[in-house]
């Protein structure tokens, strides 16, 4: 079996809304220098699409330090072609697909003598936070030599495990001590290794995605290598483009405890939620949960790429008219004005790389602010360096770098239809077993998790009602429930086969309902109504509803307080 593997070592995932930011030197194989950086990988985010027998990947690249220290190693199992990605297409598919939650709120009609506001309680509605980068040695030899956008590409094949560590010294790679042993096993299955690096010259700020695609049928992640750089819970997040959903194929899938998520907090321990899960007994640091399963048009593709987007144009303009073109074409808004005799300008760009291409082709003056010199380029010319100008350059890494990988990104989001996101946390000592994946296309959908609704009683107390049909109990001015170790991370934790039903390994729905039903009858929930002549509720040696009466009440009726439907 051909699969596409790879890994990541210069990588911060962009979670949700926003982002974290990988501190390193680099990569798996640290650029050395007179000084030693520390690596720390702190996630992945790696969109894969399989089709007509190939298999592409777009890899998300965010990285802090000095360029000429930014190194990355990624074994690939056949030559593979390389390509310029796209930032917005991640940005689009994080911000479209991401998990949020948020709650409504509404209030019982009480008389004044009824109502109490309960302290600190939130009023507001809609949604809230989210879910929250040389020559040969011995025997190995050096099969490809490209240039992919910023980055300059090394592949490298045959070779001992040692010999590959030496082409990395003596190429000025760092090697890690753990990294021959692991090497060692992507030697002895036939992998090349891609060596990758910024072309001389280029700052961080023009990073990008990276694509790579090759022969191959079913996606894997060689973990196991990226367990050298990785931090603990490093967070791990793959998307598929196709027609139909994908699962894990030799990791666990778990659904998470919707009540163990802190929605009055709209989700602010969301991760630490998910890493828990993961961590459950059974998953053991190697499970998935899938985040969104379903149509990929929750994906705008507004920003992704216009059809406005014009590299000819570029090739034979004038600096002074450049920024007034690319306002045309959508990619920047500038305006500025004169007062006193001093000018003051401002400039948005609508493209993370095109402000570092301006930066390369045309600096702003010393002592001129970017902002001053790009809303009024003629304003400044006279003061202005422009030996580093060449429009046909320019207009060549305008198309390499902004216009081919947004219209690549745009088709693939128009020929798929199904997008599938999932998620989950590693530290190096799960990092044993390379995950791998499969399509099941009869597998229902999973949606995002919708809109809680918070219901203020006249007591004050708020009540949550989940879109899974849980409800939470809150006392006035508390906070959501600090549930015991007792009360699950992980729903449910499953093997999914090729074909046939899931195979359910931990089933704790109903521990989850019986524990929630007991949390809310200590909050006087639910209350019951009188009717002038008797309490119909029971009530225990402390005034409150007796839990076990409560339950047993339950199994006999067959009523649940909780709906359970969590996919």
């Amino acid at each position: 079996m051909r699969t596409l593997t790879w890994t990541l070592t210069a990588l911060t995932a962009a979670i949700a809304l926003h982002s974290s930011t990988a501190r390193a030197c680099g990569g798996t194989f640290c650029d050395s220098g007179p000084v030693s950086m520390p690596v720390d990988q702190s996630g992945e985010n790696i969109l894969f699409v399989m089709e007509g027998g190939r298999v592409e990947a777009h890899v998300q690249i965010q990285y802090q330090g000095v360029a000429e220290r930014f190194a990355w190693v990624i074994p690939v199992p056949a030559l593979p072609k390389f390509e310029v990605g796209s930032e917005p297409l991640f940005q689009a598919m994080l911000n479209g697909s991401v998990p949020s939650y948020g709650f409504s709120t509404s209030r019982d009609t009480c008389s004044d003598d009824q109502f109490s506001a309960s302290a600190g309680s939130n009023d507001s509605s809609g949604f809230g936070g989210s879910a929250g980068a040389g020559g040969a040695g011995g025997g190995v030899n050096v099969v490809q030599r490209s240039q992919a956008g910023a980055f300059e590409i090394v592949v490298l094949e045959g070779g001992t495990a040692a010999e590959v560590s030496k082409w990395l010294t003596d190429n000025k790679y760092q090697t890690s001590t753990a990294a021959p042993e692991i090497l060692d096993e992507y030697v002895q299955k036939g992998f090349l290794f891609a060596a990758v690096k910024l072309t001389a010259g280029t700052d961080v700020n023009e990073i990008h995605p990276l694509v790579f695609s090759y022969e191959g049928t079913e996606p894997c992640v060689p973990i196991k290598l990226t367990a050298v750089a990785a931090t603990e819970d490093m967070s791990v997040r793959t998307f598929f483009l196709g027609n139909e959903r994908v699962v894990p194929t030799n990791y666990k899938h778990m659904t998470l405890n919707p009540v163990r998520i802190d929605w009055q907090s709209y989700g602010a321990n969301y991760m630490e939620v998910v890493s828990r899960a993961a961590d459950s007994p059974v998953a053991n640091g190697q499970a998935f949960v899938t985040e969104y399963a379903g149509k990929s048009n929750v994906v705008s593709p507004s920003g992704v790429f216009s059809t406005s987007w014009n590299a000819k144009k570029l090739e034979t303009i004038e600096p002074a008219a450049l920024l007034a073109e690319l306002e045309a074409q959508g990619l920047t808004y500038c305006y500025g004005n004169q007062y006193g005799g001093q000018y003051t300008g401002y400039c948005q760009y609508m493209h993370p790389l095109l402000l570092p291409l301006l930066q390369e082709y045309l600096p702003a003056p010393a002592g001129v602010s970017e902002n001053d010199f790009y809303s009024c380029v003629s304003c400044f010319q006279d003061q202005a360096d422009l030996s580093k100008w060449d429009p046909t350059l320019f207009a060549q890494d305008f198309d390499t770098r902004i216009l081919q990988p947004g219209k690549h990104a745009a088709d693939l989001l128009a020929k798929h239809p199904y997008l599938t996101r999932m998620l989950t946390t590693m530290s190096a000592s799960e990092m044993t077993l390379d995950p791998m994946f499969h399509k099941r296309g009869d597998l229902p959908d999973v949606l995002l998790p919708g809109l809680a609704t918070q219901r203020v009683l006249c007591s004050g107390t708020s009540v949550f009602e989940l879109p899974t049909g849980e409800q939470i109990a809150i006392p006035p001015g508390g906070s959501w429930p600090q549930w015991d170790s007792k009360m699950p991370y992980a729903a449910t934790i499953e093997e999914v086969p090729s074909e046939g039903d899931p195979i359910v390994l931990v089933d704790n729905r109903n521990k989850i309902q019986s524990t929630v039903v007991l949390y809310n009858v200590e909050q006087d929930w639910p209350q019951q109504e009188t009717n002038g002549t008797c309490a119909c509720r029971t009530v225990g040696s402390h005034g409150k509803l007796d839990a076990s009466l409560v339950l047993m009440g339950l199994g006999f009726l067959g009523v649940s307080l909780v709906r359970r439907r969590r996919r």
